[in-house]
């Protein structure tokens, strides 16, 4: 519906199914008029569940299968569709305030790029590499995605943007992201305070023009994973913890030493945000940060994303969805290491 909605209003949308796909057929019918590889996704929700890519005739039926059935685990319906898959693709979301009397601003955009299985691992604002009119050209279609619907609220409008510099929208978050912090560290604006605000009837106190952008932020999700055994989940008690502190950091936690990870829920751990004057002194705020945080005895993402920051190509800039894969392998014994060709090259 929410494609529908967009095609309606002339925002640009990665080509796919109008409606959801029925059966087999008819998803061999779609793979062969978009050509592949093809993504399945659900339906009835988000967050990675329900997606799987089929790269030819002979993986489309699995995946077709296997993301009706994540679906309906996830979220009780079993509806899919189908879309191209964006080779390679930049995930660029665009934090935006609404209120009920027809205000619409957006406060810049995040690069949510580095992930494993379409979960984040590191988020930052404004993102990397992109031209002041490329930003200025996502923003307003950010404003015109709220606008289409009447929208209400703190909300988050991603795309995705190829190598050519062509974005698509991909989905609507309504409601306050996870990464939230980074917008909030550069802009100086309290975006759970405004959203109470907008609740409450109130007209938003900013207008475009009013919006400032304050040096870069960062935020790393600490999740008590293990990333040399294929992010397995790692639940436990947590008996030694020590967070970072000082000028440009923030932690936002609800960890405790003695606290105990449950395995029935999402494994974060917490958020470490990073700031600085620029982007390169904002990732040195964050090597420092993790540099001086102890999670013991659990195993955590903690030091992948020292891994991460150490890349010359993330350091760059040079960041995409498949990031994690291109420049990390799992080895014989189970380690995630760094790519010795890539190593080698740059």
């Amino acid at each position: 519906m929410a494609r529908q909605v967009m095609r309606k209003a002339g925002i640009p949308i990665i080509p796919g199914s109008k409606e959801v796909v029925k059966n087999q057929d008819e998803a061999f019918r779609l793979a062969k008029k978009f050509g592949y590889p093809v993504i399945i996704k659900a339906a009835a929700g988000g967050g990675g569940k329900g997606m799987k890519v089929a790269h030819n005739d002979g993986k489309l039926i699995s995946a077709f299968l296997t993301a009706q059935a994540e679906a309906e685990a996830a979220f009780g319906n079993r509806s899919v569709y189908i879309e191209r898959y964006i080779l390679e693709p930049r995930h660029i979301e665009v934090q935006i305030l609404a209120d009920r009397h027809g205000n619409v601003l957006h406060l810049g955009e995040r690069d949510c790029s580095i992930q494993r299985r379409h979960q984040k691992l590191i988020e930052e604002c404004p993102a990397p590499n992109l031209s002041e009119k490329l930003r200025r050209r996502i923003g307003e279609a950010a404003i015109k995605v709220a606008k289409a619907v009447q929208y209400e609220n703190a909300g988050t409008v991603e795309f995705l943007l190829d190598q050519d510099e062509n974005f698509y929208f991909m989905e609507m978050n309504t409601r306050l992201q996870v990464e939230h912090p980074v917008t909030e560290v550069v802009t100086g604006i309290d975006l759970v305070k405004a959203q109470i605000a907008i609740a409450a009837g109130e007209k938003l106190k900013w207008s475009q023009s009013d919006i400032k952008f304050s040096g870069h932020a960062m935020e790393c999700r600490i999740n008590a994973e293990d990333p040399d055994r294929d992010f397995l989940p790692s639940p436990g008690k947590i008996e030694n913890l020590i967070w970072p502190g000082g000028p440009g950091i923030r932690v936002d936690t609800h960890v405790y030493p003695g606290y105990t990870i449950p395995p029935y829920y999402d494994s974060l751990i917490a958020k470490i945000i990073a700031h600085g004057p620029n982007r390169a002194e904002a990732i040195n705020v964050m090597q420092r940060a993790l540099h001086e945080t102890l999670i013991s005895p659990l195993k955590s993402t903690l030091p992948l994303h020292e891994k991460i920051l150490n890349r010359p190509r993330f350091r760059q800039g040079k960041v995409g969805t498949n990031f994690i894969d291109s420049q990390f392998a799992a080895s014989k014994i189970g380690t995630l290491e760094v790519r010795k060709e890539e190593e080698s090259n740059e």
